[in-house]
């Protein structure tokens, strides 16, 4: 019979050791993950990476002769009852001018309804280049059975464009929005006795 291995309770040590590592790195991509989206909505917004528009406080101090064609598109994704087109299929733009147009969301269910939109530009690479002032992508909208609602965009085209001859043969730029459904927290359901669980997610 072999002797029990005076080694064996550093090797239990190390065992814990590298259970101990795996897990938090376990628990650190998780928390990764989570964070990922949005670090990833911020760092488009910021740059206009993949057609992402910019964020503006103000109009530009100049507006130029060179006119663009801006298309608008709506899509709504699916589980979402809505729907979602804007009120003119397109506008033709001055660089640096700003320009207020209008979507139209209508809730065609019974009961109320929640979405949000993702949205970009085409081409992608006028994504820098394309601000928004105003626009209703950044907040859960919340509709009542049947109501439509005039949703407004401000924007402009950005006179840096022409500084920019990637762009000097750019006649048309279209935005697009896209609706997803929001899943909303169920009321905590009150059993007999007046107790209350929570609904189920």
């Amino acid at each position: 019979m072999n002797a029990p291995s005076r080694h064996h309770p550093q090797q239990r040590r190390r065992d814990l050791l590298v259970a101990g590592a795996c897990g938090a790195f376990a628990a650190c991509m998780v928390g990764m993950a989570f964070a990922a989206v949005p670090l990833y909505n911020w760092f488009c917004r910021a740059t206009g990476f993949g057609g992402t528009p910019q964020v503006a406080t103000a109009a530009p101090r100049n507006v130029l002769d060179r006119r663009i064609l801006v298309r608008f598109d709506a899509n709504v994704a699916a589980g979402l009852p809505w729907r979602f087109e804007p009120e003119q299929p397109a506008i033709e733009v001055r660089v640096g001018d700003v320009v207020t147009v209008n979507y139209v969301v209508t809730n065609l269910s019974a009961q109320a309804t929640v979405g949000q939109a993702s949205y970009n530009v085409w081409p992608p690479t006028v994504g820098a280049y394309f601000s928004k002032i105003n626009c209703f992508c950044f907040t859960e909208q919340r509709f009542a059975p049947g109501e439509t609602r005039d949703m407004p965009v401000v924007f402009f085209v950005d006179p840096e464009l022409v500084k920019d001859s990637e762009h000097d043969d750019l006649t048309s730029i279209t935005l697009s929005y896209t609706m997803y459904p929001v899943r909303q927290a169920e009321p905590p359901r009150v059993e007999r006795g007046g107790a209350t669980t929570p609904g189920r997610s």
